[in-house]
C-alpha cells in the first residue's frame, strides 16, 4: 500500500514538475508559433541564477528573481535574434533555438563549471511534512506541487479570463487588426516570450534544488517535455497539464515496480 501511496506522489510531484517546464513552451508556440529548442536551457539558467543569487540574498529572493533575470534573457533573445528569423519560417526558428541551446550549454560550462553546484533549498524545506508508514515526506515536494498548480491556474485565468489574455491571442491570428487597434504587436511578442522562459526559469529553480544544478539537466529535461507538448496537443495548456501528470505517474510507477 505505502508504494502506490508514495509512488502516486512522487509522480504527481515529477508530472507537475514536468508541466512547470512545459507551461512556458506551450505558451510560446500557441501564441506564436515557435517551437523553441532551447526552452530547457532557460530551464538550466533559472537554477544557476537562483544559485548564485541565493548566496547573497537567501533562497526565497532567488526564487523570486532568478525567473525575471530568465525573463530578461528571454526578452533580448526574441527582441534581436529570434525575431529577425521569423520571417525566414520555422525551419530558421528550430536551427537558431538549437544553436542557441548550444551556445547557453557551453556559457555555463564556461561560467559555473562542468561539475554540480551545491544548491540547497532552505532547512524548512528539507523538514518533513508528513510521516507515512514510517516514511518521512519533504515540504518541497509538497511545495513544488501546489507552485505547479498555482501556476496552471493563474495562466488559464490570464488567458480565459482577461483582457490581456485576448491581446495576445488576437496578435497571433490578427496581427495586423490588433495592430491597427493600437497594440504593438512585436511588444506583445516579446513579451510572450520572456514570459514563457520565466516560467521555464521558475521552474529550473525549483527542479535545480530537487535535482540536481548542472550543464546536464536541460538536456536530461529537454527531450521529455517535448513528448508532452505532442501527447497534450499543440499548443494546449490543459492537455499539458494533463499529459505531464500521466507521464509523470507512468514513469515513477514504472521505477516503482522495477
Amino acid at each position: 500500500m505505502e508504494t502506490i501511496v508514495f509512488s502516486t506522489l512522487n509522480g504527481m510531484l515529477y508530472g507537475l514538475l514536468l508541466f512547470m517546464l512545459a507551461s512556458g513552451l506551450t505558451l510560446i508556440f500557441s501564441m506564436m508559433g515557435v517551437l523553441n529548442f532551447a526552452h530547457a536551457s532557460f530551464y538550466m539558467l533559472g537554477a544557476y541564477f537562483a544559485y548564485t543569487l541565493g548566496a547573497t540574498t537567501g533562497f526565497w529572493a532567488a526564487l523570486f528573481l532568478a525567473p525575471i533575470l530568465v525573463g530578461l534573457a528571454g526578452a533580448a533573445v526574441e527582441r534581436y535574434g529570434l525575431r529577425h528569423v521569423h520571417k525566414n519560417g520555422h525551419g530558421a526558428e528550430l536551427l537558431f533555438t538549437f544553436g542557441l541551446a548550444y551556445v547557453i550549454e557551453e556559457t555555463v560550462k564556461l561560467i559555473w563549471g562542468k561539475n554540480p553546484v551545491p544548491f540547497r533549498p532552505p532547512a524548512f524545506l528539507e523538514q518533513p511534512l508528513f510521516t507515512l508508514w514510517g516514511i518521512k515526506y519533504p515540504t518541497l515536494r509538497i511545495f513544488i506541487m501546489v507552485t505547479a498548480i498555482a501556476m496552471f491556474v493563474a495562466l488559464w485565468v490570464l488567458l480565459k479570463r482577461t483582457r490581456v489574455g485576448l491581446i495576445v491571442q488576437a496578435s497571433l491570428t490578427h496581427p495586423h487588426m490588433v495592430a491597427n487597434l493600437g497594440h504593438n504587436v512585436p511588444l506583445v511578442f516579446m513579451g510572450v516570450f520572456a514570459v514563457g522562459c520565466a516560467l521555464a526559469g521558475l521552474a529550473g529553480v525549483l527542479g535545480g534544488v530537487y535535482f540536481i544544478t548542472e550543464p546536464a539537466m536541460a538536456v536530461t529535461m529537454g527531450p521529455i517535455v517535448f513528448v508532452v507538448v505532442v501527447i497534450g496537443g499543440m499548443g494546449s495548456l490543459a492537455g499539458a497539464f494533463i499529459a505531464s501528470l500521466l507521464i509523470g505517474l507512468v514513469q515513477t510507477f514504472a521505477i516503482s515496480v522495477n
